[in-house]
């Protein structure tokens, strides 16, 4: 075990990159199909199966937003998604071309923790017609879905982070962010505080990661955060 060299700091830091132009209607989802919901943000987020979701991309039914970090996006996407990183996108965003009626699936890899933060911002911005991917970008990938990217072939081994929050906190989002790239995955807090980060990563366990909880700042080596619990 490496020496652990935890640096923790204090506050929260602001989550995700340049807010886009989408203003905020207070959205409700179409919902259309019935699918089970969470509440992500006070609003309610239909999770879509992603078989089902897949039918929508066959017969182009459907446009895809990636909810994860530019560098995640870029190493591997669903074929014709566009970057658009939760929570509220980024600057020139591609999803404000798109008509507010346009069906339009989220995504992450966590898996639908950063999905859903990216659907409620759009759905309170009047795109009714989001919906998440219930189980994710891997499960995507598993079932040999068209992906692109410049790292497809890549072998990931999934790495789980658990920590612990105030309780105050229930339902709040913690934040997983890597220090010298823009990868990131989100988990929600749980009832008795503690909370469960995973992920997806093919890159060496000295890479540094950053954990963002509302009441704390934690940051060490990957081989560090996986070797115990976070607490403030």
């Amino acid at each position: 075990m490496n020496r652990r060299t935890f640096l923790a700091i204090g506050g929260t830091a602001a989550i995700g990159g340049v807010a886009g132009c989408l203003g905020s209607n207070g959205g409700t989802p179409a919902n259309e199909y019935g699918y089970e919901t969470t509440t992500t943000d006070g609003t309610k987020v239909p999770l879509a199966p992603v078989d089902d979701v897949y039918q929508w991309y066959e017969n182009d039914e459907a446009k895809f937003a990636d909810a994860r970090g530019r560098d995640q996006y870029n190493a591997v996407h669903i074929t014709g998604a566009v970057f658009s990183p939760a929570p509220t996108g980024t600057e020139n965003d591609p999803v404000e071309e798109w008509a507010t009626d346009t069906q339009i699936v989220t995504y992450c890899a966590c898996p639908h923790h950063l999905s859903t933060m990216r659907a409620a911002a759009l759905i309170d911005a009047g795109y009714e017609r989001t919906y998440a991917i219930d189980e994710g970008l891997n499960a995507w990938i598993d079932r040999g879905y068209p992906i692109e990217g410049a790292n497809v072939s890549a072998n990931r081994t999934t790495y789980t982070i658990r920590g612990r929050s105030d309780a105050a906190h229930t339902g709040e989002m913690v934040m997983l962010e890597q220090v010298d790239a823009d990868r990131r995955e989100a988990a929600p807090i749980a009832g008795d505080g503690s909370y469960t980060l995973q992920l997806h990563y093919a890159g060496s366990t000295d890479s540094r990661f950053r954990v963002e909880a509302p009441d704390y700042t934690v940051e060490g080596t990957l081989e560090e955060l996986t070797s115990t619990t976070i607490t403030a």
